[in-house]
This record gives structure tokens, C-alpha cells and sequence, in this order.
């Protein structure tokens, strides 16, 4: 259930954002998320259909890129990515590792459409 309320984030700021650059629609959202974040892109999708309704960014297409998990190794400082939820280090078999990429949940960037003046 914490999709709606990071969901509600998202739509929050990129009606912030579309409304200090005075669009009249949002027509694409670009979401970044870590292979080990909590957040569910099919769960993500669904509560913006229903908060986004009535909004600058009804109708606007989500697009979510995923970030593989990338560990370090804190004795050997070998970088690897984890097969699975195998945490132990490939070059030599230490547990004491790092996450350095993967956690990522953030909106990288909006597209909108502008009314035109006259």
C-alpha cells in the first residue's frame, strides 16, 4: 500500500513542475526504479489512473526504468552485480557488502505540453 503515497509524491511534483513552466498537460512521466526498491510498477500505475484523474497529468504515460542491484565488496572493493539475492562477494566470498546502486526510486523527468499564447 506505500505505492499510493510514493505515487501521490510523484504526481505532487510534477504538478509542481508543470505548473511553474504553465503547461496545459503532462503527457509522459519518467520514473526511476532500483531492482531492490519495494516498489511495484504494475501497483504504481494503478493508483496514478485513479489520483491523477481531474488533474494536469490525467492521461499521462508512466514509464519506469530499472536500475540493477550493484554491490561493493567492503574487504576486497570488488564491484559485482548479485545473481538473485546472493549477497556474497564473487572474488572472495565475503558477506560484508555495500549496496551502491539499486535502491533508486525518484521522477527523473516530465514532458508537457504548453498552451499557445496569443
Amino acid at each position: 500500500m506505500h505505492e499510493l503515497s510514493v505515487t501521490q509524491s510523484i504526481l505532487d511534483l510534477a504538478l509542481k513542475h508543470a505548473s511553474k513552466a504553465n503547461a496545459s498537460q503532462i503527457t509522459d512521466i519518467r520514473v526511476v526504479m532500483g531492482a531492490l526498491s519495494t516498489n511495484v510498477d504494475d501497483s504504481v500505475q494503478f493508483y496514478w489512473d485513479i489520483i491523477a484523474k481531474g488533474t494536469l497529468a490525467e492521461g499521462a504515460k508512466l514509464h519506469f526504468r530499472r536500475v540493477p542491484a550493484e554491490f561493493q565488496c567492503m574487504d576486497c572493493s570488488q564491484k559485482y552485480h548479485p545473481a538473485d539475492a546472493e549477497l556474497i562477494c564473487p572474488c572472495c566470498e565475503s558477506t560484508r557488502v555495500r549496496i551502491i546502486a539499486g535502491e533508486e526510486f525518484y521522477l527523473d523527468s516530465i514532458d508537457i505540453e504548453k498552451q499557445i499564447e496569443k
